[in-house]
C-alpha cells in the first residue's frame, strides 16, 4: 500500500504539564481556508512519572468548535514525506490556557495510564476532523497530581 500524502507531525518535547492546573490543549489544529483536516494518530507520552506511587488515569478528549485559540507555543508542522510542501494548517501545543469561545463539541472522550503514555491510531472512519471555522483540539482534561515532564506527537492529514 502507498503511503498517504499530505500528513504531518506536530509534535512537543519534554513540556512540563504543571500539577493542579486543570486543563491544558497538548495540541490545537487551525485548518486553513478550503483544507478541512483529520487526526490520523496521536502518541502521548511521560518520562517523570515513571514509579507506582505516581500512577494515575489522566483522562483527555479531542474537541472541535472552539474559535479562539489558547497561550500554547506555535508549532510548525511537518511533513513525513520530504515531497510534500508546508502545512497549509497551523498548530500551537501545551496551551495551559485552553483554547475557548464557540460552541466545543466533544469528539473522543477517553482516559490513559501516565506511566504507560497514550498511542492513538485512528481507523479511516474514526478520525477527528475539523474545517477552517473551529479548532480542533486534544486536551487534558485531568488536574495532575504531580507534575510532568511530557512529550507528544500528532499526525494530522490535510484533505
Amino acid at each position: 500500500m502507498a503511503a498517504q500524502r499530505g500528513v504531518y507531525t506536530v509534535t512537543f518535547q519534554a513540556a512540563t504539564i504543571a500539577a493542579a492546573s486543570g486543563d491544558y490543549d497538548f495540541f490545537e489544529l487551525d485548518a486553513a481556508a478550503g483544507k478541512p483536516i483529520e487526526i490520523v494518530a496521536l502518541k502521548l507520552g511521560n518520562k517523570s512519572e515513571i514509579g507506582d506511587a505516581a500512577e494515575e488515569m489522566v483522562e483527555y478528549a479531542i474537541v472541535r468548535g472552539n474559535t479562539t485559540t489558547g497561550n500554547g507555543t506555535s508549532t510548525t508542522p511537518r511533513p513525513l514525506d520530504a515531497s510534500d510542501g508546508a502545512a497549509s494548517f497551523t498548530a500551537k501545543t501545551v496551551s495551559s490556557t485552553p483554547a475557548s469561545a464557540g460552541t466545543a463539541l466533544t469528539l473522543v472522550a477517553d482516559t490513559f495510564n501516565i506511566r504507560a503514555g497514550l498511542p492513538e491510531v485512528y481507523p479511516e472512519i474514526m478520525r477527528p476532523k475539523t474545517a477552517e471555522a473551529d479548532l480542533l483540539c486534544v486536551r487534558l482534561i485531568t488536574a495532575l497530581a504531580d507534575d510532568a515532564t511530557m512529550s507528544g506527537t500528532v499526525w494530522v492529514r490535510e484533505l
